[in-house]
């Protein structure tokens, strides 16, 4: 102890001064000083700066614990050089080493936005926590004070897709390893989310503008930042421009509809509005000149400037690029009375007020001043004849421009005949008189300023041929036909006509078409039902036409149809004569006819002419079914084939019948029926053929001559006949086969004249006669029968005709029952005629001998001996008497036709006499036998008369609907010669 002294001790050791934990310290960080020495017991003094430090003055965060000095909160005021010395009682130990300790602020961190502190709703927004100049920090996010994710080394907090909810204050701090162990808080950045931004797009100035004008047009995306805008013009791509876009001196292209739109990051706005902007060409005035700009000296000449704009506009007149006149509102500018001096170029401009302020300068017009006053000349179309009924048109020519009246003069120079604002004048030629001669001169302006009178022209006037129209072959053609038309036009002049024909087609085709053809003939090589209607023609001459033709109407039909019908019937006798007839249904010209005779072609050109075909006298080898086909033109046009029409021509006395068994006409559908030909000299080489439904064939199931069906059908109705190898047909008949309960019987051959005939009414169950009939004859009632039969004693020819029966249980079908001359009145009707005709011959000796004597003696009468008969219009014939004499003494040969063709068939029957009668009174000596002769034929007078009943019949037998023709002669008396 009594080594302690109060003052500074030597000997004392030298304290050591120690910073825990690091002489640098980061503020709010805690700091321990401590001050070691040997010795125990000691207290301690601390010096700052050299400069003890009053420890009672000193702040809270300032301990003092034994050796050790305790900092906390450090902060750079803490910053500087420290020392400690031990005290022991009154006595310090020597100052101990001095420790600087530096404070540093404790970094704080910074938060960046990208893009910006306000984003919109689905924006990307990045937010970085940047603490600057160290490395190897952790990073904690705070929104609002809240921890949003935990510690990790990634400096930034990405939301990839913000809402609403991401509004508000976020911030962040560092934590580390190594002093500074963490950071301070950063300051919050505020993050605003909004909705997507509405841009707005302003134009200026407002539209329309015009060419050469300045526009801007604004582009704004509100306070948010980082946006680079993007614009687009109507539907073109998108550009990237500034907020501000500025289009200087516009032109035409530039107008259309404009937008934009706002981009940052990937992230777009919504498109702005749109803007329309409309440039339209700055008005360009265009110069008019009346009444020309090619004018002659003395007129009046007027320029007027034409703005296509409304607006209050004052003109300015430029001649040669030189002001002619000062700024003015009146937009003409008048030379009353040009001369050569007005000759140049003239232009305007235009000035106003409002926009446009100014127009472009038009362009130069030419003014041309000429001293020659004009002639025109006068010419006509056509340069030749004019024919009435066309036009002729007048043309007063100048090698000027527009802006003339013509004016026209006939016959004299004193009074105008028109007026006209084009160069031409035409004229309706109604009559010769309307020709004459013709003047012209021109006019324009006011007062009028007239040129030279024309020289004078001469216009002749002929009158119009009228046009003919005609047609080869025939004006009703067949479709598929070729059809030519021809036009003819008479006129006396060698003249290259052109043809104009007009159609009027049926239905509206062609409903007044018009064709033009060079040719006079007009070729339809196929005609269809479109080319029906009616044609005219008209010639063309230049620009003159002819007359018009009458109207021929050209019908066209569906095809051509031949149809052959047969008079007087088709049943006959050897030695009868007939005649088949062929027509084209709706058309009888130029036709010529071809013949068949199953199936082939009849070549005997001597049978068949203009339609007719004639068997005269009929033979047995002429039976056979007939058919007819028509042509005519170049190529051949060729109509379809007739229908068939069957020929039976029957022998008087055959060595060859068919037998039938059972021997009727009619038969029951169901049963059987046996065909013989049996022939008297050799009954082998026969066949039974028949015809049924237009078929040609033989008999089914045939056994060497005969024929037998087992089962009738109404199929197997039909005409069945014997048919040697050779072809010759024998003994036709007609059998029907009827489904029906009831049939009528009767004579399969024809009932021979005078002998009686039976008709029996059968019912199909019985097979026996029904007491209770009906017999009817065309169609009238004959006779009632209790007896199921009818009789004729004494048959006639008076009595063929259709026969049927009805009773309660059914009618039969229809029959013909044909009456045939015995052979002895066809002997005596032979002889009779050997007679006619001997007589005949001698009376035409006789005859021509006193014809020849007259003939000499009279040589004036002979004159009026041949008169011709001929056909009238509707083809029938009119038959004049033909005297045979010259004499009062005349013979007659009158033949009377009744053609009723085209009317009812039912109405009247056709009817043809031939009458020779001889007039004269004569005295006989009974000795003379040339008189007694020629007396004979005097007093008898023959007629023979055909006709023809037609009996409509409801059978499907073959003679069904048939015309029945028979002849009968008829024979009249004369009065007896005394």
């Amino acid at each position: 102890m009594s080594l302690i002294h109060a003052g500074p001790t030597q000997g004392f050791p030298t304290p050591t001064l120690t910073v825990t934990p690091d002489s640098l310290v980061f503020t709010e960080e805690t700091v321990n000083l401590v001050c070691l020495t040997e010795y125990s017991g000691w207290t301690y003094q601390w010096f700052k700066a050299g400069k003890l430090l009053p420890m009672l003055q000193l702040p809270d965060r300032y301990t003092a614990n034994g050796n050790t000095l305790t900092v906390r909160g450090a902060n750079v005021s803490d910053e500087s050089q420290y020392q400690c010395r031990g005290q022991y009682g009154g006595s310090y130990s020597p100052r101990s080493n001095t420790v600087s300790l530096i404070v540093k602020e404790r970094p704080k961190p910074v938060v960046h936005v990208d893009p910006d502190e306000n984003v919109f709703v689905e924006e990307t927004v990045t937010l970085s926590c940047d603490i600057h100049g160290t490395q190897g920090w952790r990073y904690n996010w705070y929104k609002e004070g809240n921890l949003v994710n935990s510690t990790r080394q990634n400096q930034t907090y990405i939301i990839s897709s913000v809402d609403w909810s991401h509004s508000g204050v976020y911030s962040c701090e560092g934590t580390q390893s190594k002093a500074p162990t963490y950071s301070q808080m950063s300051d919050g950045v505020t993050l605003t989310v909004s909705n997507k931004p509405q841009l707005t797009l302003t134009v200026n100035p407002q539209s329309p503008v015009f060419t050469e004008d300045t526009v801007t047009l604004s582009c704004d995306v509100g306070q948010s930042t980082a946006w680079t805008i993007h614009w687009r013009k109507d539907s073109n791509p998108e550009h990237t421009d500034a907020a501000n876009k500025t289009i200087q001196s516009v032109s035409v292209t530039d107008g259309g509809r404009y937008c934009c739109r706002a981009k940052r990051g990937k992230y777009y706005s919504e498109f702005s509005n749109r803007v329309q902007i409309i440039v339209k060409v700055r008005p360009k005035p265009v110069v008019h000149v009346h009444p020309d700009r090619s004018v002659f000296r003395e007129e009046m000449v007027t320029l007027t400037c034409d703005i296509q704009q409304t607006g209050d506009w004052w003109y300015s007149w430029n001649k040669e690029g030189n002001l002619v006149n000062s700024t003015r509102q009146d937009q003409k500018y008048i030379i009353s009375s040009v001369d050569g001096s007005h000759s140049g170029v003239y232009s305007c401009i235009g000035t106003q007020s409002n926009a446009p302020q100014y127009s472009q300068m038009s362009d130069g017009v030419t003014l041309t001043v000429s001293d020659l006053k004009p002639k025109p000349e006068l010419t006509s179309d056509p340069a030749g004849a004019a024919l009435t009924g066309n036009t002729v048109t007048l043309t007063c020519r100048m090698d000027l421009s527009t802006g003339w009246d013509f004016y026209w003069y006939k016959h004299t120079l004193n009074s105008e005949t028109n007026t006209t604002k084009p160069n031409s004048y035409r004229m309706k030629i109604d009559s010769v008189s309307d020709g004459g001669q013709f003047w012209c001169r021109a006019g324009r302006g006011k007062p009028v300023y007239y040129t030279q009178y024309s020289d004078a022209l001469w216009v002749n006037v002929t009158v119009s041929p009228k046009a003919v129209v005609t047609v080869r072959s025939d004006e009703r053609v067949f479709r598929g036909e070729t059809v030519t038309l021809r036009c003819d036009v008479k006129w006396e002049d060698d003249t290259e006509w052109t043809y104009r024909w007009e159609i009027e087609g049926t239905n509206n085709q062609h409903k007044n078409s018009v064709r033009r053809i060079s040719t006079q003939e007009w070729n339809i090589s196929s005609v269809k039902d479109i080319h029906s209607g009616k044609y005219t023609c008209t010639g063309q001459m230049g620009t003159q036409s002819s007359q018009r033709s009458d109207a021929v109407t050209l019908t066209v039909s569906a095809e051509a149809q031949a149809a052959v019908r047969v008079s007087p019937q088709p049943w006959l006798t050897e030695g009868d004569s007939v005649t088949l007839i062929c027509e084209v249904t709706g058309s009888s010209t130029g036709w010529t006819f071809s013949w068949f005779r199953d199936d082939d072609h009849l070549s005997d050109s001597s049978r068949g002419a203009g339609g007719s075909y004639t068997l005269s006298p009929a033979a047995l080898q002429h039976t056979g079914v007939y058919m007819c086909r028509a042509e005519r033109g170049q190529p051949a046009f060729y109509t379809n084939n007739s229908s068939t029409q069957p020929l039976w021509i029957t022998g008087v006395s055959s060595s060859v019948s068919l037998v039938v068994s059972p021997s009727r006409s009619q038969h029951f559908s169901s049963d059987s029926l046996s065909l013989s030909c049996e022939d008297q000299s050799n009954s082998a080489g026969w066949t039974v053929r028949r015809y049924t439904d237009r078929n040609t064939e033989d008999c089914s199931k045939q056994t060497g001559s005969t024929c037998r069906i087992v089962s009738l059908s109404t199929s197997d109705t039909g005409v069945y006949w014997c048919q040697s190898e050779s072809g010759e047909k024998h003994h036709p008949l007609n059998i029907t086969v009827h489904d029906g309960d009831v049939i009528l019987v009767s004579s399969v051959d024809p009932v021979i004249e005078g002998d009686t005939l039976t008709l029996h009414c059968l019912h199909r169950s019985t097979n026996s006669p029904i007491l209770r009939a009906d017999f009817y004859e065309d169609g009238s009632l004959v006779q009632n029968q209790t007896t199921g039969e009818m009789s004729i004693t004494t048959v006639s020819k008076s009595h063929e005709g259709f026969y049927y029966c009805k009773t309660e249980r059914g009618q039969s079908l229809h029959s013909w029952i044909s009456v045939r001359v015995s052979a002895a009145s066809s002997s005596s009707s032979l002889l009779v005629t050997a007679v006619v005709v001997v007589l005949s011959v001698c009376l035409l000796i006789f005859i021509s001998l006193v014809l020849l004597w007259r003939y000499k003696k009279n040589k004036d009468q002979q004159r009026n001996i041949n008169q011709t008969s001929v056909p009238n219009q509707s083809g029938e014939f009119q038959m004049e008497n033909c005297p045979l004499q010259s004499d009062s003494d005349h013979i007659y040969d009158d033949v009377t036709e009744v053609n009723k063709r085209d009317r009812d068939p039912e109405s009247f029957p056709e009817v043809t006499y031939s009458e020779i009668t001889v007039k004269k009174k004569i005295s006989v000596d009974k000795d003379d036998t040339t008189a007694q002769m020629i007396q004979m034929m005097s007093n008898d007078v023959t007629y023979s008369e055909l006709r023809t009943k037609v009996k409509k019949c409801k059978s499907k037998g073959a003679d069904a609907g048939v015309d029945a023709i028979y002849a009968q002669p008829i024979r009249k008396k004369g009065p007896r010669v005394q």
